[in-house]
This record gives structure tokens, C-alpha cells and sequence, in this order.
């Protein structure tokens, strides 16, 4: 968050002389009272705004001695801030990410902001089922447990790309990768309860529709409603596998960090147009107030983590730390179903 404090003399109550001395001096340099006064009432709205959008914050100091966490997409944005808070709490971190150069110097920066040496990276390419089961395969074999799985990672408004299993790009990386890594991760979690698993969702599912008769839209790609429907299924896959889990000691929540200046978004306007141009000088210049940072970012995901009174609580959509109604689409039972056979289906699990 970028701060500029105006300093503002004020008097104690009784001391009006000083009142009347600062005054003149604005005056003499030609300064009105009533365009300070303009500027003060101006800066205090602007204060208060840039507060409300940076939303909700993890107030809890809960530790995490003797857990273990794996966050997907944990080198950059809110997946490394969410990694650098978990490892201040004492957790072992693992950073399961696509670029291991960018994961390893990640590591490095959070284990010297941390003082914790208990961080890992393996890879994963979430783009890849291949990668996918690797990751899962070696997580199993070292790990003895599981105690959070903080599934980040993701992809948005991307041009009409496939994955390497010839799905269309966002619904694959942002939902089925996630969807296999989950269910082979599945019994290591279980032993590990009580256990935690958040998806990364948006705000972007409230305004999209799940595809049922071209669910990889090759028939009409547009780049925002395949993203969108990718954030539903998101939302429908927490709904599903909470069901799957209630009782077992396993909770699931999805989470809307909120809108974050990240490197997410490097794909939302074309390179070198207008509104792209646009959305670079408001990344890279003071106007950033207009969006939360990565630590804001990450804060939902970080309760939903480690706040204790949530410990039974599941199934739910999260933002701004607190429970929010998902849209209407993100609630229907029987389309999480069906969402999770298909997908059953899709990633090979039958």
C-alpha cells in the first residue's frame, strides 16, 4: 500500500493564536484555507475508500507448529504472500509451482523474512495430468502428512489456448488440475485431519454459467466466460467434495481474494492496446490504490486457513474474511454433481 501523509498542524483546543498563525502562513504563500480544507476532506474519502478495498484482514495469531501446507502457484502474488504468513506461523511450507527458478528464489526470500527453513518446492504444471500425478506421487511418498492443501494457482482470460491433454486452457488449469491433484492427495489429507482445503475462487463465477453442451467452448471462445465458468466450477467443486467429506473431519471453503494487482491479469487486454496501457500505469504507478496488493490479497485465503472457529466449518464462500453468498448457479447441488462426474471422466479417474 503506498502512503503519502500530509502532515497537518493542528492546535490544541485552546491554543487558537496557533490557528490563526497557521492561517496566515497559508496565506501568505497563497493558499486558501477552504482549498486546504477541500484538499483534507478530499485526501480522508480517498483514505477511507482505498480502506474498504482493501477489504478484510486475518486478525487470528493462530500457530501452525507441526503442519504441513501445500499452495499451488506459491512463487509470485497471493500464493507467495499466503506462503510467507503460513511460514511466519511455523508451518511447513511446500511451494508447488510450474517455474522452479521463480519457486526456489520464492523460497529463499520467505525463509529469510521468516527465519523458517522448513520450506520445499516440487513441480507441478497444472496444465499437465502428467505433472499433475507426478507431484501428487511425490507428495505422497515424502510427506507424512497433509495438513492444508491451498489449491492458488491459476490462469486468466488467456487467448483460446489447450492444455496438454487438449483441454481448453483456464477450465483445465484452474479446475481439473486442481480437481486430480485434490482426489490423489485425498487420503494423505485424511490421516492428517482435522485437515483444511481452500480453492481459490473469484468473483468472476458470479457472472458465468457452467457450458454443459460445449464445456470446452469450441464452438464460440470467449476468453472472460471461460474464465468465469472456470471460477464456478471452482465454487461447485467445494460444494461437492465438502458433501463428499462432511464428517470426516476435512473441511473445504472457497475463497474471492478480491481485485489484486498480480501478474494474473497479464493476459485480461491485448499487448499494447489502450485498455492494456490503462491497466499498466494503474498497476505500476500510486493509482495501484485502486486495487488490493498481493498480503491484502491474501488475507481470506489465510483465514480460511488457519482461523480456529472455522475448524468445522465448510462448504461456504468466503471474501473479505467473512462468509458471502455465492450466485445462485454456484448453489445448485445437482450441477456440482454433475460437474464432478464429468470431470471424473475428463482427468481419468473411472
Amino acid at each position: 500500500m503506498y502512503h503519502h501523509p500530509i502532515k497537518v498542524f493542528t492546535a490544541a483546543p485552546c491554543c487558537t493564536s496557533s490557528t490563526v498563525a497557521v492561517d496566515t502562513i497559508m496565506l501568505g504563500i497563497g493558499i486558501s484555507p477552504f482549498a486546504v480544507s477541500v484538499v483534507l476532506v478530499a485526501a480522508t474519502l480517498l483514505w477511507l475508500l482505498r480502506r474498504y478495498l482493501a477489504g478484510g484482514c486475518c486478525y487470528s495469531k493462530a500457530r501452525l507448529d507441526g503442519k504441513t501446507v501445500l499452495i499451488t502457484g506459491g512463487n509470485t502474488g497471493i500464493g507467495k504472500e499466503t506462503a510467507r504468513d503460513l511460514a511466519r506461523r511455523g508451518a511447513r511450507v511446500i511451494l508447488a509451482c510450474r517455474d522452479l527458478a521463480k519457486a526456489e528464489a520464492a523460497v529463499a526470500d520467505i525463509r529469510e523474512d521468516t527465519g523458517n527453513s522448513n520450506l520445499a518446492v516440487v513441480k507441478l504444471d497444472l496444465a499437465s495430468l502428467a505433472s499433475v500425478r507426478e507431484c501428487a506421487e511425490k507428495i505422497n511418498r515424502e510427506e507424512s502428512r497433509l495438513d492444508i492443501l491451498i489449491n492458488n494457482a491459476g490462469i486468466m482470460m488467456c487467448p483460446e489456448w489447450q492444455t496438454e491433454d487438449g483441454f481448453e486452457m483456464q477450465f483445465g488449469v484452474n479446475h481439473l488440475g486442481h480437481f486430480l491433484l485434490t482426489d490423489l492427495l485425498l487420503d494423505l489429507i485424511k490421516s492428517s485431519t482435522p485437515a483444511r482445503i481452500i480453492n481459490v475462487s473469484s468473483l468472476a463465477h458470479a457472472y458465468a454459467k457452467m457450458n454443459w453442451d460445449d464445456i470446452q467452448m469450441r464452438k464460440g471462445y470467449n476468453k472472460r466466460d471461460a474464465y468465469g465458468q472456470s471460477k464456478l466450477a471452482n465454487v461447485l467443486f467445494t460444494r461437492e467434495l465438502s458433501r463428499r467429506l462432511r464428517k470426516i473431519g476435512v473441511t473445504v471453503n472457497a475463497v474471492h481474494p478480491g481485485v489484486v494487482a498480480t501478474e494474473l491479469s497479464r493476459h485480461v487486454m491485448k499487448p499494447g492496446s489502450l485498455a492494456s496501457r490503462l491497466i499498466s500505469l494503474i498497476r505500476y504507478t500510486p493509482l495501484v490504490w485502486v486495487f488490493k496488493n498481493p498480503v491484502q490479497g491474501a488475507q481470506t485465503t489465510i483465514h480460511c486457513a488457519v482461523t480456529p472457529e472455522l475448524l468445522n466449518t465448510s462448504g461456504l464462500y468466503f471474501s473479505d474474511c467473512a462468509p458471502k453468498e455465492p450466485s445462485q448457479h454456484a448453489l445448485d447441488d445437482d450441477a456440482a454433481r454433475r460437474l464432478w462426474d464429468m470431470s471424473v471422466e475428463m482427468v481419468g479417474l473411472i
